[in-house]
Protein backbone atom coordinates (compact mmCIF):
# COMPACT_ATOMS: atom_id res chain seq x y z
CA UNK A 1 0.00 0.00 0.00
CA UNK A 2 1.20 3.26 -0.89
CA UNK A 3 1.13 6.21 1.95
CA UNK A 4 -1.63 7.39 0.96
CA UNK A 5 -3.62 4.33 0.37
CA UNK A 6 -2.70 3.77 4.14
CA UNK A 7 -4.49 7.02 4.92
CA UNK A 8 -7.48 6.38 2.95
CA UNK A 9 -7.80 2.85 4.39
CA UNK A 10 -6.92 4.63 8.61
CA UNK A 11 -10.35 7.27 6.75
CA UNK A 12 -13.09 4.48 5.74
CA UNK A 13 -12.14 2.75 9.08
CA UNK A 14 -12.20 5.54 11.21
CA UNK A 15 -16.07 6.22 8.85
CA UNK A 16 -17.06 2.43 10.32
CA UNK A 17 -15.85 3.49 14.18
CA UNK A 18 -17.92 6.77 14.14
CA UNK A 19 -20.80 4.64 12.95
CA UNK A 20 -20.53 2.22 15.32
CA UNK A 21 -20.04 4.65 17.99
CA UNK A 22 -23.09 6.53 17.18
CA UNK A 23 -25.10 2.99 17.20
CA UNK A 24 -24.15 0.39 19.35
CA UNK A 25 -21.85 -1.04 17.38
CA UNK A 26 -18.82 -3.12 17.10
CA UNK A 27 -15.60 -2.31 18.85
CA UNK A 28 -12.76 -0.49 17.12
CA UNK A 29 -10.35 -3.82 17.39
CA UNK A 30 -13.48 -5.69 15.74
CA UNK A 31 -14.07 -3.57 12.93
CA UNK A 32 -10.09 -3.48 11.75
CA UNK A 33 -9.99 -6.98 12.10
CA UNK A 34 -13.02 -7.35 9.78
CA UNK A 35 -11.50 -4.77 7.69
CA UNK A 36 -8.81 -6.34 7.03
CA UNK A 37 -10.05 -10.07 6.71
CA UNK A 38 -11.26 -8.84 3.85
CA UNK A 39 -8.40 -7.51 2.38
CA UNK A 40 -5.75 -9.82 2.43
CA UNK A 41 -3.77 -8.00 0.22
CA UNK A 42 -2.23 -5.81 2.92
CA UNK A 43 0.45 -6.90 4.12
CA UNK A 44 1.52 -6.38 8.14
CA UNK A 45 3.76 -3.25 7.85
CA UNK A 46 0.13 -2.07 6.17
CA UNK A 47 -1.68 -3.17 8.76
CA UNK A 48 0.05 -1.89 11.70
CA UNK A 49 0.58 1.78 9.85
CA UNK A 50 -2.97 1.82 9.54
CA UNK A 51 -3.90 1.02 12.79
CA UNK A 52 -1.79 3.03 14.42
CA UNK A 53 -3.47 6.19 12.02
CA UNK A 54 -6.44 4.94 13.70
CA UNK A 55 -5.52 4.98 16.80
CA UNK A 56 -3.59 8.08 16.96
CA UNK A 57 -7.06 9.47 15.56
CA UNK A 58 -8.97 8.04 18.18
CA UNK A 59 -7.09 9.29 21.38
CA UNK A 60 -6.48 12.91 19.84
CA UNK A 61 -10.18 13.48 19.36
CA UNK A 62 -12.31 13.70 22.90
CA UNK A 63 -15.94 14.05 20.81
CA UNK A 64 -16.80 11.62 18.11
CA UNK A 65 -15.93 13.55 15.15
CA UNK A 66 -18.38 14.09 12.02
CA UNK A 67 -16.37 11.56 9.39
CA UNK A 68 -13.21 9.47 9.14
CA UNK A 69 -11.83 12.19 6.81
CA UNK A 70 -11.93 15.29 9.48
CA UNK A 71 -10.50 12.82 11.91
CA UNK A 72 -7.62 12.46 9.80
CA UNK A 73 -7.29 15.95 9.27
CA UNK A 74 -6.64 16.45 12.88
CA UNK A 75 -3.62 14.16 12.56
CA UNK A 76 -2.61 16.12 9.73
CA UNK A 77 -2.81 18.94 11.67
CA UNK A 78 -0.12 17.89 14.47
CA UNK A 79 1.69 15.94 11.68
CA UNK A 80 1.76 17.81 8.72
CA UNK A 81 3.48 15.68 6.65
CA UNK A 82 0.37 13.44 6.61
CA UNK A 83 -1.11 16.13 4.29
CA UNK A 84 0.88 15.16 1.58
CA UNK A 85 -0.83 11.81 1.30
CA UNK A 86 -4.19 13.69 0.54
CA UNK A 87 -2.94 13.39 -3.17
CA UNK A 88 -6.10 12.56 -5.29
CA UNK A 89 -4.35 9.66 -6.40
CA UNK A 90 -5.95 6.49 -7.44
CA UNK A 91 -6.49 4.62 -3.62
CA UNK A 92 -5.52 8.00 -1.85
CA UNK A 93 -7.68 10.34 -0.44
CA UNK A 94 -8.86 13.66 -2.66
CA UNK A 95 -6.64 16.65 -1.95
CA UNK A 96 -7.82 18.80 0.68
CA UNK A 97 -10.29 21.90 0.10
CA UNK A 98 -9.83 25.45 1.13
CA UNK A 99 -13.01 24.97 3.43
CA UNK A 100 -12.52 21.65 5.32
CA UNK A 101 -12.32 21.84 8.75
CA UNK A 102 -10.87 19.03 10.81
CA UNK A 103 -12.24 17.65 13.84
CA UNK A 104 -11.28 19.02 17.27
CA UNK A 105 -9.16 17.99 19.78
CA UNK A 106 -9.81 16.97 22.94
CA UNK A 107 -9.51 14.83 25.95
CA UNK A 108 -13.81 14.18 26.04
CA UNK A 109 -16.74 16.01 25.32
CA UNK A 110 -17.11 19.16 28.03
CA UNK A 111 -19.72 16.88 30.28
CA UNK A 112 -17.77 14.08 30.89
CA UNK A 113 -14.35 16.24 31.27
CA UNK A 114 -16.20 18.22 33.77
CA UNK A 115 -17.42 14.95 35.73
CA UNK A 116 -14.33 13.69 35.92
CA UNK A 117 -12.84 16.89 37.17
CA UNK A 118 -15.86 16.77 39.70
CA UNK A 119 -14.39 13.43 40.48
CA UNK A 120 -11.15 14.17 41.83
CA UNK A 121 -9.36 14.01 38.76
CA UNK A 122 -6.51 15.98 37.71
CA UNK A 123 -5.13 17.39 34.48
CA UNK A 124 -1.95 14.46 34.96
CA UNK A 125 -4.72 11.80 35.90
CA UNK A 126 -6.89 12.71 33.15
CA UNK A 127 -4.09 12.61 30.29
CA UNK A 128 -2.61 8.93 31.68
CA UNK A 129 -6.16 7.75 30.48
CA UNK A 130 -5.36 8.14 26.88
CA UNK A 131 -1.90 6.43 26.97
CA UNK A 132 -0.96 3.20 25.59
CA UNK A 133 -1.99 0.09 28.29
CA UNK A 134 0.26 -2.08 28.92
CA UNK A 135 0.27 -5.68 28.69
CA UNK A 136 -0.13 -8.03 31.47
CA UNK A 137 -1.50 -11.74 31.75
CA UNK A 138 -1.99 -13.17 35.50
CA UNK A 139 -0.86 -16.13 36.28
CA UNK A 140 -2.96 -19.37 36.71
CA UNK A 141 -1.94 -20.95 40.14
CA UNK A 142 -3.80 -24.35 39.31
CA UNK A 143 -1.21 -25.04 36.89
CA UNK A 144 1.92 -23.73 37.90
CA UNK A 145 3.50 -20.71 40.34
CA UNK A 146 4.78 -17.02 38.50
CA UNK A 147 8.55 -18.32 38.53
CA UNK A 148 7.12 -20.70 36.05
CA UNK A 149 5.99 -17.96 33.85
CA UNK A 150 8.82 -15.52 34.16
CA UNK A 151 10.79 -18.34 32.61
CA UNK A 152 8.69 -18.65 29.28
CA UNK A 153 8.50 -14.93 28.67
CA UNK A 154 11.71 -12.79 27.69
CA UNK A 155 11.13 -8.98 29.41
CA UNK A 156 9.06 -10.25 31.66
CA UNK A 157 8.52 -8.42 35.21
CA UNK A 158 6.76 -8.63 38.46
CA UNK A 159 4.15 -5.91 39.17
CA UNK A 160 3.59 -4.27 42.51
CA UNK A 161 0.72 -5.77 44.26
CA UNK A 162 -0.70 -8.09 42.20
CA UNK A 163 1.23 -11.54 43.39
CA UNK A 164 -0.07 -13.06 40.07
CA UNK A 165 0.51 -10.75 37.66
CA UNK A 166 3.58 -10.07 34.66
CA UNK A 167 3.95 -6.98 32.60
CA UNK A 168 5.04 -8.26 29.24
CA UNK A 169 6.50 -6.37 25.98
CA UNK A 170 3.68 -5.22 24.10
CA UNK A 171 4.18 -7.32 21.33
CA UNK A 172 4.64 -10.35 22.82
CA UNK A 173 2.45 -13.00 21.34
CA UNK A 174 0.59 -14.55 24.45
CA UNK A 175 -2.60 -15.86 23.32
CA UNK A 176 -0.67 -18.31 20.81
CA UNK A 177 1.78 -19.07 23.54
CA UNK A 178 1.87 -23.24 25.09
CA UNK A 179 1.75 -21.24 28.15
CA UNK A 180 -2.18 -19.35 27.25
CA UNK A 181 -2.84 -22.45 25.43
CA UNK A 182 -2.13 -25.24 28.49
CA UNK A 183 -3.89 -22.53 30.74
CA UNK A 184 -0.86 -21.33 32.45
CA UNK A 185 -1.25 -17.76 31.78
CA UNK A 186 -4.50 -15.56 30.67
CA UNK A 187 -4.55 -11.77 29.69
CA UNK A 188 -5.55 -9.82 32.51
CA UNK A 189 -4.91 -6.24 33.60
CA UNK A 190 -3.26 -6.47 36.74
CA UNK A 191 -5.87 -3.58 38.11
CA UNK A 192 -7.97 -6.06 37.31
CA UNK A 193 -6.68 -8.59 39.37
CA UNK A 194 -5.65 -6.32 42.52
CA UNK A 195 -9.64 -5.50 42.51
CA UNK A 196 -10.76 -8.80 42.10
CA UNK A 197 -7.76 -10.05 45.20
CA UNK A 198 -10.41 -7.55 47.60
CA UNK A 199 -12.95 -10.40 47.47
CA UNK A 200 -10.77 -12.35 49.53
CA UNK A 201 -12.43 -15.23 48.68
CA UNK A 202 -11.24 -18.81 49.86
CA UNK A 203 -11.01 -22.47 49.80
CA UNK A 204 -14.61 -23.92 50.61
CA UNK A 205 -17.09 -21.04 49.95
CA UNK A 206 -19.48 -20.20 48.23
CA UNK A 207 -19.15 -17.08 45.35
CA UNK A 208 -21.58 -15.34 43.40
CA UNK A 209 -19.47 -13.61 40.07
CA UNK A 210 -22.69 -11.34 39.18
CA UNK A 211 -21.58 -10.33 36.29
CA UNK A 212 -18.90 -12.94 35.11
CA UNK A 213 -18.87 -11.85 31.09
CA UNK A 214 -16.21 -13.70 29.60
CA UNK A 215 -15.06 -15.24 32.57
CA UNK A 216 -11.93 -13.35 33.60
CA UNK A 217 -12.72 -12.66 37.87
CA UNK A 218 -14.50 -15.90 37.69
CA UNK A 219 -11.29 -17.73 37.20
CA UNK A 220 -9.10 -15.34 38.88
CA UNK A 221 -11.80 -16.44 41.64
CA UNK A 222 -11.20 -20.23 41.39
CA UNK A 223 -7.57 -19.72 41.94
CA UNK A 224 -7.75 -17.92 44.99
CA UNK A 225 -9.80 -20.88 46.03
CA UNK A 226 -7.43 -23.54 45.26
CA UNK A 227 -10.18 -24.97 42.76
CA UNK A 228 -12.32 -25.30 45.85
CA UNK A 229 -16.09 -24.75 47.13
CA UNK A 230 -18.37 -23.26 44.51
CA UNK A 231 -18.62 -20.01 42.41
CA UNK A 232 -22.29 -19.01 40.65
CA UNK A 233 -20.99 -17.07 37.50
CA UNK A 234 -24.18 -14.82 35.66
CA UNK A 235 -24.66 -13.01 33.01
CA UNK A 236 -27.61 -11.37 30.97
CA UNK A 237 -25.24 -12.11 27.74
CA UNK A 238 -25.25 -15.45 26.44
CA UNK A 239 -22.08 -14.90 23.97
CA UNK A 240 -19.94 -13.33 26.46
CA UNK A 241 -21.49 -16.60 28.92
CA UNK A 242 -20.45 -19.23 27.13
CA UNK A 243 -17.42 -18.39 26.01
CA UNK A 244 -16.54 -18.79 29.62
CA UNK A 245 -16.37 -23.09 29.29
CA UNK A 246 -13.42 -23.17 27.08
CA UNK A 247 -11.47 -21.06 29.10
CA UNK A 248 -12.65 -22.51 32.85
CA UNK A 249 -11.69 -26.03 30.91
CA UNK A 250 -8.17 -24.89 29.79
CA UNK A 251 -7.52 -23.61 33.20
CA UNK A 252 -8.01 -26.71 35.29
CA UNK A 253 -11.08 -25.10 37.07
CA UNK A 254 -13.69 -27.56 38.05
CA UNK A 255 -16.09 -25.68 40.40
CA UNK A 256 -17.86 -22.73 38.38
CA UNK A 257 -21.75 -23.37 37.00
CA UNK A 258 -22.71 -20.89 34.42
CA UNK A 259 -26.40 -19.05 34.77
CA UNK A 260 -27.64 -16.96 32.02
CA UNK A 261 -29.62 -14.55 33.64
CA UNK A 262 -32.96 -12.56 31.56
CA UNK A 263 -32.91 -9.14 31.71
CA UNK A 264 -35.41 -7.27 33.96
CA UNK A 265 -35.68 -10.78 35.56
CA UNK A 266 -32.71 -10.98 36.88
CA UNK A 267 -33.53 -12.54 40.74
CA UNK A 268 -35.98 -15.51 39.32
CA UNK A 269 -32.66 -17.30 38.42
CA UNK A 270 -30.79 -16.62 42.28
CA UNK A 271 -33.96 -17.29 43.86
CA UNK A 272 -32.25 -20.58 45.60
CA UNK A 273 -29.62 -18.58 46.63
CA UNK A 274 -30.85 -15.79 48.82
CA UNK A 275 -28.81 -15.23 51.56
CA UNK A 276 -25.88 -18.20 50.45
CA UNK A 277 -23.10 -16.40 49.29
CA UNK A 278 -19.99 -15.63 51.16
CA UNK A 279 -18.78 -13.22 48.42
CA UNK A 280 -20.88 -11.82 46.03
CA UNK A 281 -18.73 -10.15 43.31
CA UNK A 282 -20.33 -7.30 41.17
CA UNK A 283 -18.35 -6.35 38.47
CA UNK A 284 -20.73 -3.96 37.34
CA UNK A 285 -21.57 -2.20 33.69
CA UNK A 286 -20.08 0.94 33.63
CA UNK A 287 -19.15 3.65 31.45
CA UNK A 288 -15.34 2.35 31.20
CA UNK A 289 -13.76 5.46 31.92
CA UNK A 290 -10.74 3.57 33.47
CA UNK A 291 -10.12 1.42 30.21
CA UNK A 292 -10.08 4.62 27.53
CA UNK A 293 -6.23 3.57 27.04
CA UNK A 294 -7.43 0.22 25.76
CA UNK A 295 -10.29 1.47 24.21
CA UNK A 296 -10.51 5.16 23.46
CA UNK A 297 -13.30 4.70 21.18
CA UNK A 298 -15.72 4.17 24.62
CA UNK A 299 -15.68 8.03 24.84
CA UNK A 300 -17.27 8.51 21.93
CA UNK A 301 -19.72 6.23 22.82
CA UNK A 302 -20.94 7.39 26.34
CA UNK A 303 -23.36 10.26 26.82
CA UNK A 304 -25.08 11.62 29.68
CA UNK A 305 -28.09 9.48 29.21
CA UNK A 306 -26.31 6.13 28.96
CA UNK A 307 -24.54 7.08 31.77
CA UNK A 308 -28.23 7.29 33.79
CA UNK A 309 -28.74 4.11 32.82
CA UNK A 310 -25.61 2.21 33.89
CA UNK A 311 -25.80 3.93 36.90
CA UNK A 312 -29.37 2.80 37.52
CA UNK A 313 -28.42 -0.85 36.75
CA UNK A 314 -25.50 -0.69 39.01
CA UNK A 315 -27.81 -0.10 42.03
CA UNK A 316 -30.55 -2.56 40.92
CA UNK A 317 -27.36 -5.21 40.86
CA UNK A 318 -26.31 -3.83 44.34
CA UNK A 319 -29.41 -4.67 45.64
CA UNK A 320 -30.21 -7.48 44.32
CA UNK A 321 -25.99 -8.81 45.57
CA UNK A 322 -27.17 -7.65 48.64
CA UNK A 323 -29.87 -10.14 49.00
CA UNK A 324 -27.78 -13.36 47.71
CA UNK A 325 -25.51 -12.40 50.24
CA UNK A 326 -25.33 -14.24 53.37
CA UNK A 327 -24.92 -12.62 57.44
CA UNK A 328 -21.58 -12.23 58.18
CA UNK A 329 -20.86 -12.15 54.02
CA UNK A 330 -19.79 -9.31 51.89
CA UNK A 331 -19.84 -7.91 48.43
CA UNK A 332 -17.20 -6.60 46.06
CA UNK A 333 -18.31 -4.19 44.06
CA UNK A 334 -15.90 -3.20 40.89
CA UNK A 335 -16.38 -0.77 37.88
CA UNK A 336 -13.84 0.45 35.89
CA UNK A 337 -14.48 3.46 36.00
CA UNK A 338 -13.44 7.17 37.60
CA UNK A 339 -16.76 8.55 37.51
CA UNK A 340 -17.92 9.20 41.39
CA UNK A 341 -21.62 8.65 40.09
CA UNK A 342 -20.94 5.28 39.42
CA UNK A 343 -18.42 4.65 42.29
CA UNK A 344 -18.07 6.91 45.60
CA UNK A 345 -21.76 7.62 44.84
CA UNK A 346 -23.01 4.35 44.94
CA UNK A 347 -21.82 3.25 47.71
CA UNK A 348 -23.00 6.17 49.43
CA UNK A 349 -26.57 4.93 47.99
CA UNK A 350 -26.45 1.83 49.00
CA UNK A 351 -25.30 2.32 52.62
CA UNK A 352 -28.31 5.13 52.70
CA UNK A 353 -30.26 2.31 51.41
CA UNK A 354 -29.19 -0.54 53.69
CA UNK A 355 -27.72 1.23 57.09
CA UNK A 356 -27.34 -1.84 58.89
CA UNK A 357 -24.74 -3.12 56.37
CA UNK A 358 -20.83 -1.81 57.11
CA UNK A 359 -18.51 0.09 54.21
CA UNK A 360 -15.26 -1.29 54.43
CA UNK A 361 -12.42 0.60 52.61
CA UNK A 362 -10.04 -1.98 51.11
CA UNK A 363 -6.04 -1.59 51.64
CA UNK A 364 -5.28 -0.94 47.44
CA UNK A 365 -4.85 1.99 45.20
CA UNK A 366 -5.86 5.35 47.12
CA UNK A 367 -8.66 5.84 49.74
CA UNK A 368 -11.29 7.31 48.00
CA UNK A 369 -15.12 7.71 48.30
CA UNK A 370 -15.56 4.80 50.98
CA UNK A 371 -13.45 2.10 48.88
CA UNK A 372 -10.60 2.77 46.88
CA UNK A 373 -9.25 3.99 43.59
CA UNK A 374 -6.87 2.82 41.08
CA UNK A 375 -5.24 4.33 38.10
CA UNK A 376 -3.19 4.48 35.21
CA UNK A 377 -0.97 7.56 36.15
CA UNK A 378 -0.78 6.60 40.24
CA UNK A 379 -0.80 2.60 39.89
CA UNK A 380 0.01 2.00 36.18
CA UNK A 381 -2.70 -0.09 35.93
CA UNK A 382 -6.56 0.30 34.20
CA UNK A 383 -8.92 2.88 36.34
CA UNK A 384 -10.98 0.93 39.17
CA UNK A 385 -13.43 1.81 41.56
CA UNK A 386 -13.89 -0.96 44.45
CA UNK A 387 -15.17 -0.60 47.74
CA UNK A 388 -16.61 -3.80 50.01
CA UNK A 389 -20.00 -4.16 51.76
CA UNK A 390 -20.39 -6.40 54.65
CA UNK A 391 -23.85 -7.69 55.93
CA UNK A 392 -24.10 -8.07 59.60
CA UNK A 393 -24.09 -11.44 61.26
Amino acid sequence: MTPAARTQSAIDLLDAIIVAARDGGAAADTLIARYFAARRYAGSKDRRAVRALVYEAIRLLGERPTSGRAAMLAVAKVRPELLETFDGSTYGPAPVGETEVPALTGLAPAWLRDALQRSGLDKVQMAALLDRAPLDIRVNTLMGTRDDALELFEGAETVAGAPAALRLPADTPVERSPAAEGGLVEIQDAGSQIVTAVADARAGQTVIDLCAGGGGKTLALAAAMANDGRIIATDTDRTRLQRMQPRADRAGVTIVESRLLDPGEEAKPLADLKDAADIVLIDAPCSGTGTWRRNPEARWRLSSGRLERLTTTQAMLLDLGATLTKPGGAITYIVCSLLDAEGAEQVAAFAARHPDWTVEAPAVGTAHGGGARLTPATDGTDGFFVARLRRPC
